[in-house]
């Protein structure tokens, strides 16, 4: 009736949301988009996207996957392996 797989339990990797590494690495976003004066409603034109969302992310609502985080980079004109250094300690 079909063929049954058995997949090792490797774990699973803890929500990174509220990890000390996260918070810093969105701070450190959000600490460059006010030494540039921009707005979330400035900063989110420059993603083409709604304002809320940049809320969403600096209040730590809202992880940014890995396209998005070097978007967010390059629309503030950072350096995104710079905020990875930030994660790394």
């Amino acid at each position: 009736m079909g063929t049954t797989y058995h997949v090792p339990i490797i774990g699973t990797m803890k929500k990174t949301l509220y990890t000390d590494e996260h918070c810093r690495l969105i701070r450190w976003l959000k600490e460059n988009r006010l030494s540039q004066n921009l707005t979330m409603r400035e900063l989110a034109k420059k993603l083409d996207t709604q304002h809320t969302l940049i809320g969403k992310v600096e209040q730590g609502e809202r992880r940014l996957d890995v396209v998005e985080y070097i978007r967010y980079c390059e629309a503030l004109e950072i350096s995104p392996t710079e905020g990875i250094n930030i994660l790394r300690g």
